[in-house]
C-alpha cells in the first residue's frame, strides 16, 4: 500500500494551500437552499446525474442515473424526484439512504461544460403519482428517490474543459480497455463463457433499458 510522505492533516493547511481567503464572494453567495428558476431550467435539460450516498459506517457509493431530458422532476422549490430504472438489483443508494439520508448529486447537460450540484437528504417513495409522472415510454419505475434540497449551485466548467468531454476530436484511444463483459467475467469469477457473458450484456443494453 502506498505510504503518503507529505500528508495534509488540517483544514488550516488546505485553506492556506488553496488560498481560500482570495476566493471570490460569488463562490460563497452562489450557494442557495432551494431550486430557483436557473436550477430548474438546468434540471429540465439534464440527461445524466451522479448520486453520492453513504451508509452508517461511512462507506461511500456513487451511482449513475441517465434518461431523456426531464426525467428528474422538480416537485417544489425544496424537492426533486429521481426515478429508479431497471438495473443490477444491488440497490446501493437505497440501502445507504435508509441508514444515512445524506446525498450529493451532480447534474450534467450534454454539450454544456458546467454542472449543477445539489446536496440534501433523501427518502424513498412509492407514491402512485410520483411513479406515474416519472414513467418513460410506458415503463413505470418501482421506486422514486425524493431529495430535500439544502444546497443548490452551479459549478464552473474547468473540469469538462480539461477533460475534453464534449470534444470527440480530442478524445484518446480506448484501445486496450477491457469490455464490460471481460471485466465482469474476471472480477465476478463467472463460470460461463465470455461469449455468453457478452450476449447477456448485449441483451441488457437492448431489452432491459426500461
Amino acid at each position: 500500500m502506498y505510504e503518503v510522505k507529505k500528508p495534509v492533516t488540517s483544514i488550516a493547511q488546505v485553506e492556506e494551500i488553496l488560498d481560500t481567503a482570495a476566493m471570490h464572494i460569488s463562490q460563497v453567495n452562489k450557494i442557495i437552499d432551494h431550486i430557483d428558476r436557473n436550477c430548474e431550467a438546468w434540471i429540465e435539460k439534464t440527461t445524466f446525474a451522479s448520486i453520492a450516498s453513504c451508509d452508517a459506517q461511512g462507506r461511500m457509493d456513487v451511482s449513475p442515473k441517465g434518461d431523456p431530458a426531464g426525467f428528474i422532476k422538480v416537485l417544489d422549490r425544496k424537492t426533486i424526484a429521481i426515478p429508479d430504472r431497471i438495473g443490477n438489483k444491488r440497490g446501493d443508494t437505497f440501502h445507504n439512504v435508509l441508514e444515512n439520508p445524506r446525498v450529493g448529486i451532480m447534474l450534467v447537460v450534454p454539450k454544456r461544460k458546467e454542472v449543477v450540484r445539489i446536496n440534501g437528504s433523501a427518502e424513498i417513495a412509492m407514491d402512485e403519482e410520483l411513479l406515474a409522472m416519472t414513467t418513460v415510454n410506458g415503463h413505470r419505475p418501482d421506486l422514486v428517490l425524493l431529495v430535500r434540497v439544502e444546497e443548490a449551485f452551479f459549478h464552473c466548467g474547468k473540469s469538462m474543459i480539461r477533460s475534453s468531454m464534449w470534444q470527440p476530436e480530442q478524445w484518446g484511444s480506448i484501445e486496450g480497455l477491457p469490455t464490460y463483459a471481460e471485466a465482469l467475467k474476471e472480477m465476478g469469477d463467472m463460470e460461463m463463457s465470455l461469449e455468453d457473458v457478452e450476449a447477456r450484456m448485449a441483451y441488457n443494453e437492448s431489452d432491459r433499458i426500461y
